[in-house]
């Protein structure tokens, strides 16, 4: 009877070491890591959003000879915008292409009409301009900041659910499939613009 207890306990224990190395936490874990990630490229993408509206408003203070590159401003931000992509889109590489593209024009934009300050400086003189200026740059390197800490917790998801014995635990209790990394959509985007004055 002793004999039964004690390997009863030891089949106990070797399965429940088996499951823990199976991925059972480590998966969830890895997975809403990457989707909080996720969250804060939007977090980023939602505050250049909230800050084009007051960049746009201060410059056609001072550029109504540049209202072309401002109003492809304000298209590009409506359609980045009209965009979005929930955790649950992450795995569709198409809807990631769609907001990427989106968020490209935008950037590309955004490009054009700091390229415009540069011509005119009567407009960086403006202490306004200059902050929310500042405020845009800032942004733009926080989204990159974002778009890279998103690949890297979906590359961490995406190595954990394929490697033993994660991948185990992965297939049969979650039935994990990768999730899809930001890239650049923008065409040339490898290319460094070229900035002539």
């Amino acid at each position: 009877m002793a004999l039964r207890s004690t390997i009863s306990r030891f089949c106990a224990l070797f399965m429940a070491l088996a499951l823990a190395g199976c991925g059972l936490n480590s998966v969830p874990t890895a997975e809403e890591t990457a989707k909080a990630r996720w969250a804060d490229v939007q977090n980023e993408y939602q505050r250049r959003a909230d800050l084009v509206p007051n960049l746009v408003a201060t410059v056609k203070g001072y550029a109504a000879q540049e209202k072309s590159v401002l109003t492809e401003v304000t298209e590009a931000r409506a359609k980045a915008t009209s965009i979005q992509v929930s955790a649950d889109d992450l795995q569709d590489p198409a809807k990631l292409q769609q907001f990427g593209a989106a968020q490209g024009s935008l950037s590309q934009a955004l490009g054009r009409l700091l390229m415009v300050t540069e011509n005119y400086p009567d407009l960086k003189s403006n202490q306004n301009f200059l902050a929310l200026q500042s405020q845009l740059e800032g942004t733009e390197n926080r989204i990159t900041i974002a778009r890279r800490d998103y690949n890297e917790a979906v590359r961490a998801y995406n190595t954990r659910i394929r490697t033993f014995p994660d991948a185990i635990g992965a297939k049969i209790f979650y039935g994990a499939k990768p999730m899809t990394t930001f890239e650049a959509t923008a065409p040339n985007a490898q290319t460094a613009p070229t900035v002539s004055f």
